[in-house]
């Protein structure tokens, strides 16, 4: 097994060498990026998450319009095509999945095919839940909800600009707004914060993607008893919390510092949080 990222890919149910793959041309993915991609890990033979995966990916296609293959359109199909890919990967340990489904055909906008092709590759997943030093909201991008926004692939672009603001900045990470100046997300995470024993994020109306650490934080929340509050935020009310951090599938991230307002970084109901969902 190794500790690099795997020389296979599966491409439309196919296991690969990474070189051997020939994607077909025109290639909408390409052209007009009529498509959208899912993260997943998988880790002691189960991918985590996993109907939660499972339902935005096809949430993602009726929203696109694509066929879903069998291979992946139910939570026990995709877990069993998963689960073969990372098993015959060669990688070591935990595995981080990419799955990027895109539409066939060519054409200009107005797509001729509902069918899809799809590439999963593979890469060792290492935990990333190192404390966030410094944030501040971004100035250069902003966050626009639409019926795709929930998905992640479409808006691409947004977060490789916001990436780049980060970046620049110097910063260790960037908060998104939308377009009226609610907080939305952070560049790859969601976005949550703690005040008066209430756990808050944004609402999907903010443009933010629908995370799959998100819907299970605020899950696991709930089940203890611990009020969640979704809604449109403006970012001075962020400023205001006990504690912040970030989610997604690759771990939780405190926030020490946004703008100048310092945080808890060791608040206990974030400790809790972190005790709940690790059961």
């Amino acid at each position: 097994m190794s500790a690099e990222a795997s020389t296979l890919a599966m491409f439309d149910g196919e296991l690969l060498p990474l070189e051997a793959v020939r994607l077909p041309l025109p290639n909408r993915g390409l052209q007009f990026n009529d498509g959208f991609f899912e993260t997943l890990i998988c880790a002691g033979g189960r991918v985590k998450w996993l109907p939660d995966h499972a339902a935005r990916l096809q949430r993602a296609a009726a929203a696109l319009h694509l066929d879903l293959p069998a291979s992946l359109s139910t939570p026990a199909a995709l877990g069993a095509t998963l689960t073969r890919f990372a098993a015959a990967s060669g990688v070591a340990g935990p595995v981080r999945l990419r799955l990027q489904l895109w539409r066939g055909g060519g054409g200009l906008y107005a797509p001729p095919t509902a069918n899809a092709h799809w590439l999963l590759t593979a890469a060792p997943f290492t935990p990333h839940d190192a404390l966030i030093a410094q944030a501040s909201f971004a100035t250069g991008i902003r966050t626009q909800f639409s019926p795709l926004s929930f998905c992640k692939g479409p808006y691409a672009l947004h977060y490789v600009l916001a990436a780049q603001e980060r970046q620049a900045r110097g910063l260790d990470e960037l908060l998104l707004l939308d377009a009226h100046g609610h907080v939305a997300e952070a560049v790859a995470a969601a976005v949550f914060w703690l005040k008066n024993g209430v756990l808050y994020t944004p609402s999907l109306e903010s443009g933010c993607v629908a995370g799959i650490r998100r819907a299970h934080l605020l899950r696991v929340a709930r089940a203890h008893g611990l009020p969640c509050q979704e809604g449109l935020f403006a970012a001075a009310e962020l400023l205001t919390a006990e504690a912040a951090f970030t989610a997604n599938v690759a771990g939780i991230r405190a926030v020490a510092q946004i703008e100048s307002v310092l945080f808890a970084a060791d608040h206990p109901l974030l400790a809790d949080l972190r005790r709940w969902e690790a059961v």
